[in-house]
């Protein structure tokens, strides 16, 4: 315990971002509380925000009566916590034994540089969707209040939304303005991300837009497209359907792709490339295939622990979607979609139609190059099936 405690008593300061303490032991009682800073009167407290079921509970502590609860809270209750200051990102982990074990890594450069202190009671970040504003659909997904103060427990989810729209308020250049843009939103489940999409674009930055949202669960597609007729969102639909096999349209603008699951995400990208897609979003989750796969004998040492296997099977496996959609001629890059705390599912592959035509031999020494990488581990992306060995 004097491990924690003199963690938490050397991190928490004015130069603390945040902390989250999550994964309860129990499904009863608080099950997640996340802390900040605040200062109120000039005084600098902490303020934690307890999720109790729906209701959210608010209490302020000095830095003592806060380092003594948070002890209490990871001896009893909770297995894990994420802490962020302008320097450093924590995490204490809690195994079922009881065992703790602390990791700190530092922050430098353009990370530490963007720091921005949360002091104030009220949080002023500027964001695409803006605070104190309310707005219909945010409210019905239990993110925002009715007065348009976003809920402490929905933060993370308000910070998601906001990323997403700086993502694709980069490529804007790449939609065109004289006629109707299609989209598409592959997996679109609960449609936080479609909703504000379709806002963003048709609300704020008035595109001529049709999107459609596309998920397998019944349930999920009938409350989706009712609240599509409740704001009165005429082009945006939401229907029933497997990514492999849909074939409503010929020609799409954008197609977005979040958390499909494993190889439904390669199908997703081979459909959009063979549309034309101008812009494709995606978010890749369970990358399982190459796992099954891959070899690897000077990287066998690494490969023989399950986890790392997991973890690098990822990596390649996105890293061969990219060069791939490289040389189906889009400009590729892989970003940071949002913090780590909040999902380990954190990457997005962003690609645009190349408006730049490239010679003969640099597009074939760049295929070589990812298909010698594929080669030396020993796998076969259901992508490079879908895309390539069908011309081949």
């Amino acid at each position: 315990m004097t491990d924690l405690k003199e963690f938490l008593n050397k991190y928490t300061d004015k130069n603390l971002r945040r902390m989250i303490l999550s994964n309860a032991r129990s499904k009863e009682g608080i099950s997640k509380i996340q802390v900040r800073p605040v200062e109120i009167k000039g005084r600098l407290v902490y303020q934690a925000t307890k999720t109790l079921g729906t209701k959210e509970l608010h209490e302020n502590y000095d830095k003592d009566a806060l380092t003594a609860y948070l002890c209490e809270q990871m001896t009893g209750h909770f297995r894990q916590l994420q802490l962020e200051t302008r320097t450093v990102q924590g995490t204490v982990l809690v195994s079922k034994k009881g065992s703790m074990r602390i990791t700190v890594k530092e922050l430098k450069g353009k990370k530490a540089e963007e720091f921005q202190p949360m002091l104030s009671h009220n949080r002023t970040k500027q964001y695409v969707l803006k605070e104190g504003i309310p707005v219909p659909w945010l409210v019905d997904l239990g993110v925002m209040s009715r007065d348009g103060k976003v809920k402490n427990a929905r933060y993370d989810k308000f910070r998601q939304l906001n990323r997403f729209l700086e993502f694709i308020e980069d490529i804007l250049p790449r939609l065109p303005k004289d006629r109707e843009v299609e989209i598409l939103d592959f997996g679109c489940g609960k449609s936080y991300l479609t909703f504000a999409m379709y806002y963003y674009l048709k609300e704020l930055k008035h595109y001529d837009i049709k999107v459609t949202g596309l998920d397998l669960k019944a349930d999920v597609i009938e409350k989706c497209e009712a609240l599509a007729r409740k704001y009165g969102y005429e082009k945006l639909h939401f229907q029933q359907g497997d990514i492999a096999s849909y074939e409503d349209t010929q020609t799409v603008d954008m197609v977005v792709t979040l958390h499909a699951c494993d190889t439904a995400t390669d199908y997703a990208l081979a459909k959009a490339v063979k549309w034309g897609a101008s812009v494709i979003l995606s978010v890749p989750c369970c990358q399982h295939e190459l796992s099954r796969q891959i070899e690897n004998k000077v990287l066998a040492p690494v490969l023989e622990y399950g986890i790392l296997k997991e973890r690098f099977s990822a990596i390649l496996t996105d890293a061969l979607r990219a060069q791939m959609l490289q040389s189906a001629g889009y400009d590729t890059q892989i970003l940071e979609f949002i913090d780590m705390e909040h999902t380990p599912k954190n990457l997005l592959i962003r690609a645009a139609k190349s408006d730049k035509t490239k010679n003969e031999d640099t597009k074939k020494q760049q295929r070589e190059a990812w298909e010698r990488c594929a080669e030396e581990f020993h796998v076969t992306p259901s992508l490079k099936k879908l895309l390539f060995d069908s011309i081949d």
